[in-house]
């Protein structure tokens, strides 16, 4: 399999139904305001916390708050310069203890790969009009047309669809099951 990951089924199985409608709520309100916000960041953190311990052995619970700090000063780096918001950042720093170390360049290329797509794909529905007048109120259809230098995306989109991904190759893991 090309991306055998260290997240077991069992973990995933955890994990899968409490990451995945933050990450939803995420691209909502990412492409509807343009923000990730701070409640959601917060709940999915507080999900680490209450479901960490049920799913991993106790010293790799603890461990895992470590990606959380390390991917928080990284993303209000990336924040500072311009890469993305610090939505996206704090959701970021949020959705690292649910990733192995082990597993973070492939939940990177995941999540650049899926931010590329949707870009692309968003590009394009944006120009489609039934779908902008059934959404007239998100912000994320006038990204972009400002200047080349300012360009905006809702990159909520790329990182709630990595942890999803991430969460169903965990599930469909057979080696840790």
């Amino acid at each position: 399999m090309p991306f055998d990951v260290s997240l077991t089924a069992a973990q995933a199985w955890v994990f899968l139904p409490f990451v995945v409608p933050m990450a939803l709520w995420a691209i909502y309100t990412d492409l509807k305001d343009l923000k990730i916000l701070n409640v959601c960041v917060l709940t999915l953190f507080a999900g680490f916390v209450v479901l960490g311990p049920f799913a991993l052995p106790l010293e790799e619970y603890a461990w895992r708050f470590t990606h959380m700090g390390v991917v928080l000063v990284i993303g209000f780096l990336l924040s500072a310069v311009g890469v993305f918001g610090a939505g996206d950042a704090k959701f970021a720093a949020a959705a690292a203890p649910f990733v192995a170390a082990q597993d973070a360049m492939i939940v990177l290329f995941i999540v650049a790969n899926s931010a590329l797509v949707f870009m692309i794909l968003h590009r394009i529905a944006r120009r489609v009009p039934a779908l902008v007048n059934a959404t007239p109120d998100w912000a994320s259809w006038n990204t972009g047309r400002k200047s080349a230098l300012k360009q905006v995306f809702p990159y909520g989109l790329g990182l709630s669809t990595g942890m999803i991904i991430y969460m169903i190759l965990g599930v469909t893991n057979s080696a840790g099951a």
